[in-house]
Parts: structure tokens; C-alpha cells; sequence
């Protein structure tokens, strides 16, 4: 390398074959980070109200978990919650499992499983929010 060209930090394999940065790294991590930033003040507003709401009658419990606001808040953290939920484990699942036919199962039932957990919750939730 000559002291004027631009400094190359890819591997001579990956220069022979073309491979670099798949450029996604970044905005994994970003995602990561603003669902864990949006968490924060949710858990917080979810274990507030849980406390609130202890040694409530069913009925109390009920219109207030109906409410609009509360309802909304419960939605934003189930949606924030299993996105970073699969924004984890894709990492981990990417970092630790070997095997290429276990690692494409896992990362396919990394996608559907919150998926059909998400879809659960927000069911349960409107169906709370309308019928109160």
C-alpha cells in the first residue's frame, strides 16, 4: 500500500472476493438502542400502573386498562418491547449458532414468534379498549 492510497482494512480473502461490509450493522444497532430508549419510560409507566392498580376490583381494573391513553401506552410498550425482544435474539442467534440449517430455523421462528405474540397482545388490548 502506498503512503497516498486510501487505507483498505478488509481481509486480502475478502478483497479476493469481493466481500465487505453488508452495511446493515448500523442500523441494527440503532434500532436496538431507540426500542431499548423508548422501554424505559414504558416499563416505568406499566410497573406505576400495575402498582396503582393493586388491590383494585376487576371492574376498576378493567376500565382503566380500556381507557385510550392506558390502552395506547400498553400497545406502544407490547410493540416496542417484542421488537427489541427480536432485535436480541437475532444477535444472539446470529453470534452463537453454528449451524446454518439451525441457524435459518432460529432466525425464521425469531420472526414469527413475536410476531404471533404481538398479534395476541394487540387483540387482547383493543379488544379491552372497545368493549369498556
Amino acid at each position: 500500500m502506498t503512503p497516498n492510497s486510501k487505507q483498505d482494512l478488509r481481509t486480502p480473502y475478502a478483497k479476493v472476493h469481493g466481500l465487505g461490509s453488508a452495511r446493515s450493522g448500523t442500523e441494527h444497532f440503532w434500532y436496538q438502542r431507540l426500542t431499548a430508549l423508548a422501554n424505559v419510560p414504558l416499563t416505568l409507566f406499566i410497573v406505576g400502573l400495575v402498582v396503582a392498580l393493586h388491590g383494585e376490583t376487576y371492574d376498576s381494573v378493567r376500565a382503566t386498562l380500556g381507557s385510550m391513553p392506558v390502552a395506547l401506552a400498553l400497545l406502544a410498550f407490547t410493540v416496542t418491547g417484542l421488537w427489541h425482544m427480536r432485535l436480541g435474539m437475532q444477535t444472539i442467534i446470529e453470534d452463537y449458532v453454528h449451524g446454518e440449517l439451525l441457524k435459518y430455523f432460529a432466525l425464521t421462528l425469531n420472526m414469527f414468534i413475536p410476531a404471533a405474540l404481538g398479534i395476541a397482545c394487540v387483540f387482547a388490548v383493543m379488544k379491552m379498549a372497545l368493549s369498556a
